[in-house]
């Protein structure tokens, strides 16, 4: 569904944060991608949605060459993107917030309505705070709202960007809940996050990059026989070439 091809990206010129990522998503998988801060893993989303025109390389989509395609547009195509910040504004309600997220088929009423009700079937704990400002709502009830105002257009690609972070265990345990149940919703998931030991769990694929490279894939299963190994990389950002240096 979505091919990364040798991305070279930044925000300064000459300073590249990615230095030609290249990776695969597979439909109706969750894709992960780990990996120590500052190695480029939200840089990659933002790309992908594109917020940020890489320097070279492309980012393909449903066999579409997405250069040149706005953000809005990648929307429509069925991209969504949940970041890892705030994506509401405190003085909309929530259930206001979910019609922001469905803008692309506000002209249909009846299929938007039918949308809110199945985003709401989806997230209880929304639903019952339809009409409170979201100013109101707690942190686990921003994420929980974030994902669920991009589920009303039901994208075949959601991009989410450290969805647990800063939040109680048992909150992130519901949102991990949520991302796992996507691809019974038909959903595709690229997920970015430092919680790696349950970014493995829920993945069925998982890439860990860093300094601006994939320094090593594979399924779950793979990754999940090393997690300890995997775990000191993403920590410290040891380089594939200065380990098997190391070892030799």
């Amino acid at each position: 569904m979505l091919a990364v091809d040798r991305v070279v990206a930044g925000y300064h010129e000459e300073i590249d944060i990615l230095s030609g990522v290249t990776l695969a998503v597979a439909p109706r998988r969750i894709t992960a991608v780990i990996g120590p801060n500052g190695a480029g893993k939200s840089t990659l989303l933002r790309v992908i949605f594109g917020l940020l025109a890489p320097r070279a390389g492309r980012v393909v989509f449903d066999g579409r060459d997405l250069r040149g395609v706005r953000p809005d547009e990648r929307k429509r195509l069925g991209i969504g993107y949940v970041p890892q910040g705030a994506s509401t504004f405190p003085q909309m309600t929530v259930e206001e917030t979910l019609l922001v997220g469905g803008w692309t088929i506000r002209h249909d009423r009846a299929h938007l309505a039918q949308r809110l009700a199945h985003v709401y079937a989806l997230f209880p704990q929304i639903s019952a705070l339809r009409r409170a400002r979201t100013a109101a709502l707690s942190g686990g009830q921003l994420r929980m709202l974030s994902l669920a105002k991009e589920l009303v257009v039901m994208p075949f690609l959601l991009l989410v960007d450290e969805p647990t972070a800063g939040l109680a265990p048992r909150v992130a345990e519901e949102v991990y809940g949520l991302l796992d149940r996507s691809r019974a919703l038909g959903i595709t998931v690229l997920l970015v996050d430092q919680n790696i030991t349950e970014a493995v769990r829920i993945a069925d694929y998982v890439y860990l990059i860093g300094m601006g490279r994939v320094q090593r894939e594979g399924p779950r299963d793979v990754f999940a026989a090393s997690l300890r190994e995997i775990v000191q990389e993403s920590l410290v950002g040891v380089d594939p070439a200065e380990r098997e240096e190391g070892e030799r």
